[in-house]
């Protein structure tokens, strides 16, 4: 940092946060916990009071709570919360940020602007047609599962798949519609997203892949083979992109998918300020390449070292292993770690069973593992990850063998 830096957490450097969702939220929560005591500045566009997003897709969209509000008292910790207010550019020599509510200045700024759903060309203004980012969102998708609607899900990803689970709870028919071969094709290989694909019949959903939309209209999907598919309501879960065209003419660098390129230290191109969370990529020198994270754990774990970084005068690296869980058709799903680089994989358990996991190793290492109804793998499965062990793979297909008891070295 400048000369404006100050020991002790008692600088009067303004610290201002762009974005009211778990990484913007936690910034100033991990900044007060750390000793910091200028004056904290949190911004958020949405007007509700800052909420977790993960509950959206299930107790909210079912109704079973109102909303997923942090606990946080913003009012405490001495955060000026600015919500309903869009931020509309950042001008880096000014140390300003344009808003609609007029210049907000800063000596160090946070970019945590999150993500945004990417929508499905030809939509827009058909009625109908949901996304499933915001309260808002899940607001207005609570009367179309109780009224039992016929619904078409458009994109088997976690998302899909875990508002399919809602809806069919909610006893709504469900078809769910897939370009690629199989679900969760950009995040899984098919030998392991393969035995997922039965568990939407299971459920009573139906899941067509290859299936390929070419519009839609009120109350009917098309599809580009000619099938029509009714639906009184259209969800449409094809993926998100980082929340950054509002930096377009900043200085700040961004990569091929409009991610903010944050150095190991979550610094930006342009001195004084950071990024965390869905908006921001990383080196990960763990994994030996740059990764975008769009989980909520990362939104939790990125802030403190930011802090840390705002805070110490020796920068702390970012580096952790990825983790993120899924519930659907009565399946806790969790996965951690970064599987791209891994030359074995490994089987524990029937996948056609209710539990099982897969593990990943690379130089017979672990580096990732899905773990399917067996949670104790997981937690294991991510010390042996962060720890860099070696593993036995004859012991580590043994599903009755606690992975923790599966290492070679």
């Amino acid at each position: 940092m400048s000369e404006q830096t100050v020991q002790g957490g008692t600088s009067a450097r303004r610290v201002v946060v762009v974005g009211a969702g778990m990484a913007g939220v936690q910034t100033a929560v991990a900044l007060r916990e750390q000793g910091f005591r200028g004056p904290v500045t949190v911004i958020g566009a949405e007007p509700h009071q800052p909420y977790d997003r993960p509950p959206l897709s299930k107790a909210v969209l079912l109704g079973k709570a109102e909303d997923s509000a942090f606990d946080v008292d913003f009012e405490l910790l001495g955060v000026d919360l600015r919500l309903g207010c869009e931020v509309l550019g950042l001008r880096p020599a000014a140390h300003e940020l344009d808003t609609e509510a007029g210049p907000v200045p800063y000596d160090v700024l946070i970019l945590a602007s999150g993500a945004e759903p990417i929508t499905l060309p030809g939509t827009e203004g058909v009625p109908g047609v949901h996304l499933l980012r915001t309260l808002d969102d899940a607001d207005r998708l609570r009367p179309v599962l109780a009224r039992q609607h016929d619904i078409v899900v458009v994109g088997a990803g976690w998302i899909g798949a875990e508002f399919a689970t809602a809806a069919r709870e909610s006893g709504c028919a469900v078809t769910v519609v897939e370009a690629a071969d199989r679900p969760l094709a950009g995040a899984l290989p098919a030998e392991v997203a393969a035995p997922m694909a039965a568990w939407y019949a299971d459920a009573g959903a139906e899941l067509r892949t290859h299936a390929r939309v070419e519009h839609v209209e009120p109350g009917a999907v098309i599809l580009a083979d000619g099938t029509r598919l009714p639906a009184d309501a259209v969800v449409v879960g094809i993926g998100a992109r980082p929340a950054t065209a509002w930096l377009a003419g900043s200085g700040v660098e961004l990569g091929p998918h409009g991610d903010v390129l944050a150095d190991a230290h979550l610094r930006t191109s342009v001195p004084d300020v950071y990024a965390v969370g869905d908006c921001a990529s990383f080196p990960s020198a763990r994994y030996g390449e740059r990764l975008l994270v769009h989980h909520w754990d990362n939104a939790l774990q990125g802030p403190r070292t930011v802090a840390a970084n705002i805070l110490g005068e020796t920068p702390a690296a970012y580096d952790p292993v990825p983790y993120f869980w899924s519930e659907q058709f009565g399946r806790f799903v969790q996965y951690a770690g970064h599987h791209a680089a891994a030359d074995r994989l490994v089987w524990r358990g029937d996948p056609t069973g209710p539990a099982w996991t897969v593990c990943w190793l690379r130089e017979n290492r672990l580096i990732a593992l899905l773990a399917v109804g067996r949670p104790r793998d997981l937690a294991q499965g991510r010390r042996l990850i962060e720890a860099g062990r070696i593993m036995d793979a004859q012991a580590l297909a043994e599903p009755g063998r606690p992975l923790k008891d599966a290492t070679a070295d």
